[in-house]
């Protein structure tokens, strides 16, 4: 092992491979020959001399590899007991990993498409405003993760292993830069070849992914899950279900409702998407400095409390997106979604973040009716309200940020990343006062945190509304199983334990242990 140095750099030398080993050779000696290794790498910018920190192994042996955690074995589980994982995103596909090097057979059912296929929905979403409710950028091989970012970082440490979660996909396609820097991003171009060889090795190992397939029903006998029945009309057994189906499946929830197996409201976030040219985000988080080739796309996390009616309420900025787009991410005709993403280079013109506001079981009560789906009405409405103002179309409602602010409806929308277009109509006639009120008041805040965030280059879009899963599926918090029926395990965002790609596929390790533990072979 090589001799490890903590250095501050500039990114011009930090970023620039030949620049880097020259200032190595000089300040520490290591010969050209051996060379270096990175093994960790952040930004500091909060400064106007911007530094790039890195952590190196000089002179390393190459022979080793920066994998430690995770080394990719084919199993062969085609004769071992089957389990049941309902949902190919990620945490359904690292549940059935896990479960092929426990010894046991995953069977994946996923109503989407395969990952290349689903692409010719998505395009019919952005072109035609067609709207397949099996097959979007909720649904699919991957999930919502694949076409939306592929950013990995996650506060969710002590759910498990974030390493390996990072090593998997690096032994399937991602780049080692994952391994280095503090805030790892794939790029939604980069994930459908990874998703692809992750589907290759469950293939290989002897596991079963059927796509096309809707769980339509599931079978429960004395408290326990004895099978499910798909939309085809075929009955699948398993020795128990993993239901990672993601925060979008509604039909999973009224089901759920409709047999009595117990699901609950939770509060979750409803807002925009602000899509600002991306220089403008360079310019004020670098301090009017030029970013140059070497700095990347810069970005920000913003979060303050409102007031509203006396109470306070966390607005945020959520899954912000350099050099990104918006996207349609409706699951269903008539509603409007929106949600962002950034290729791998972070390229694109735009900078757009989520600004959402907290909503809580105090707004649920119009619609108490609808019992522990009242989180589920309110969202569906305001995604609904929001397709009627653009008259059915996938349109999505705009305005200006200062005509927001000025209470005034613009008369001239911008350009924007989102293709299926705009419409003007101002964020008072989308959304709640307990959402419109809240915005306002945070932007403002905000313009404070990050002068020249309010501009005129500035405009929102709605409506950003799949933040995180409005239901929540209790599960005992020791053996991961439903708290009320035996071999369910309810899993990462739809159930409401993950909040990302890294916690999801965190999350999907777990309940495959647990199910093995509670139900050994």
């Amino acid at each position: 092992m090589g001799k490890h140095v903590d250095i501050a750099l500039s990114p011009e030398v930090a970023f620039d491979d030949q620049k880097l080993l020259d200032y190595l050779v000089r300040a520490f000696g290591i010969s050209k020959e051996k060379k270096y290794r990175i093994l960790r790498r952040s930004i500091d910018a909060r400064h106007k001399q911007i530094k790039v920190n890195l952590s190196i192994e000089l002179e390393p042996d190459l022979s080793t590899s920066l994998l430690t955690s995770y080394i990719k074995k084919i199993g062969d589980v085609v004769n071992a007991p089957p389990v049941l994982i309902i949902g190919a995103g990620p945490a359904g596909l690292f549940a059935a990993l896990k479960l092929i090097e426990l010894g046991y057979k995953p069977i994946i059912i996923e109503r989407g498409k395969d990952v290349r296929t689903r692409r010719r929905d998505l395009a019919a979403i952005h072109k035609a405003h067609i709207v397949n409710p099996d097959s979007n950028y909720c649904f699919g091989e991957g999930g919502a993760g694949t076409y939306s970012d592929g950013k990995l970082y996650t506060r969710s440490k002590k759910r498990g292993d974030v390493r390996r979660i990072l090593e998997i996909l690096v032994v399937h396609g991602a780049s080692e830069s994952i391994l280095i820097d503090a805030h790892p991003h794939v790029g939604t171009n980069k994930l459908p070849a990874i998703i692809t060889s992750i589907r290759q090795t469950i293939l290989d190992s002897g596991g079963e992914i059927h796509f096309n397939t809707r769980m339509v029903d599931i079978e429960l006998v004395n408290q326990q899950v004895k099978s499910i029945t798909t939309q085809h009309g075929d009955k699948i057994q398993g020795m128990g279900l993993i239901l990672a189906t993601g925060h979008s499946a509604r039909d999973i929830f009224y089901l759920f409702y409709k047999k009595n197996i117990l699901v609950e409201s939770k509060p979750y976030a409803i807002g925009v998407r602000i899509e600002h040219p991306q220089s403008v985000i360079d310019q004020i988080q670098y301090h009017g400095c030029p970013r140059g080739d070497y700095l990347p796309a810069s970005s920000y996390s913003l979060v303050t409390q409102v007031k509203y009616k006396g109470q306070q309420r966390g607005v945020f900025s959520f899954c912000m997106c350099p050099g990104g787009f918006i996207v349609p991410s409706a699951t269903a005709p008539g509603e409007i979604v929106v949600n962002g993403m950034s290729p791998s280079r972070r390229d694109s013109f735009f900078a757009n973040s989520g600004i959402v506001v907290e909503v809580t079981h105090q707004d649920f009560k119009p619609y108490q009716a609808y019992g522990p789906l009242a989180s589920l009405k309110l969202q569906e409405s305001i995604e609904q309200k929001a397709c009627q103002l653009a008259g059915g179309t996938q349109k999505a409602p705009a305005q200006r940020l200062i005509d927001f602010l000025n209470r005034k409806q613009t008369s001239d929308l911008l350009r924007t990343s989102y293709q299926p277009g705009l419409m003007s109509a101002p964020m008072d006639d989308v959304f709640p006062d307990f959402i419109a009120k809240p915005l306002r008041e945070a932007f403002i805040s905000f313009g404070k945190k990050m002068p020249d965030y309010i501009t005129p280059h500035a405009q929102l879009v709605g409506v950003e509304s799949r933040t995180s899963s409005p239901i929540f599926i209790p599960r005992d918090s020791l053996s991961l199983e439903h708290v009320q029926i035996k071999r369910l395990y309810p899993c990462g965002e739809g159930a409401g334990y993950a909040g990302g790609i890294v916690s999801a596929a965190m999350d999907g390790e777990r309940c495959a242990v647990q199910l093995a533990l509670n139900y050994k072979k």
